[in-house]
């Protein structure tokens, strides 16, 4: 389909067209939420049974939506705003506190955020996977966002003294990339570890990066 459908204007049942097009994309991405992120997966997952399990018709899907990667994508962009409130939240709350217990802080509300709902892990990290280059593109750029925020808070930490000067960008991405591993692992039953005891981990290893051995303050 080349483009959506043109969608009715004006009110209807006291809501305004705008409050009715929110209302069904929100029902559309919370069905996606269960198809993509649980059984069937996205893969599996058509338009027809999507707006089943949405409770709305194809024509409705298709005034929302071009085709079912753009709900995917809408849906992973989401998880990652979610998971990105909690984190700057957290990071407001934790203001002066030493890099350790702020550090604590920051993984502690990200992890709490993403296990909260296995079906969350799964789009972030496996239903997003190899679906196409244009959400390979999103993928990486929303990475890219977790990367200059760590970046930021190590730039910050060395400005206050508890931190090395240096560069964090490759040390940051490598850390991402350990932080989705295990989170991942974990949420799938292969680590045998408490969810605090990860997020213990997290924090030993960012504060490796960013205490180096030798490093004197």
């Amino acid at each position: 389909m080349a483009g959506r459908l043109k969608a009715p204007t004006g009110r209807y049942g006291g809501k305004s067209a705008e409050e009715r097009q929110a209302e069904r994309r929100g029902r559309f991405l919370e069905a996606a939420l269960q198809l993509f992120g649980d059984t069937p997966g996205y893969r599996a997952t058509t338009v027809a049974a999507l707006s089943e399990a949405a409770g709305l018709s194809t024509r409705q899907f298709y005034e929302e939506f071009r085709s079912l990667e753009d709900v995917l994508a809408a849906l992973h962009l989401l998880v990652n705003d979610w998971a990105e409130e909690a984190v700057l939240t957290a990071l407001t709350a934790a203001e002066g506190l030493p890099l350790a217990e702020r550090s604590t802080a920051i993984f502690q509300a990200y992890a709490a955020n993403v296990t909260a709902d296995p079906r969350r892990i799964r789009i972030t990290f496996v239903e997003i996977i190899g679906v196409s280059p244009r959400l390979e593109e999103q993928r990486l750029a929303r990475r890219a966002r977790w990367i200059n925020l760590i970046c930021g808070e190590a730039r910050a930490a060395a400005r206050r003294g508890e931190a090395a000067r240096r560069d964090y960008r490759i040390a940051a991405t490598a850390f991402i990339g350990s932080v989705n591993g295990l989170l991942h692992d974990w949420s799938a039953g292969w680590v045998d570890a408490t969810l605090d005891e990860v997020v213990e981990e997290l924090v030993r290893q960012l504060l490796g990066i960013m205490q180096p051995p030798g490093w004197n303050g």
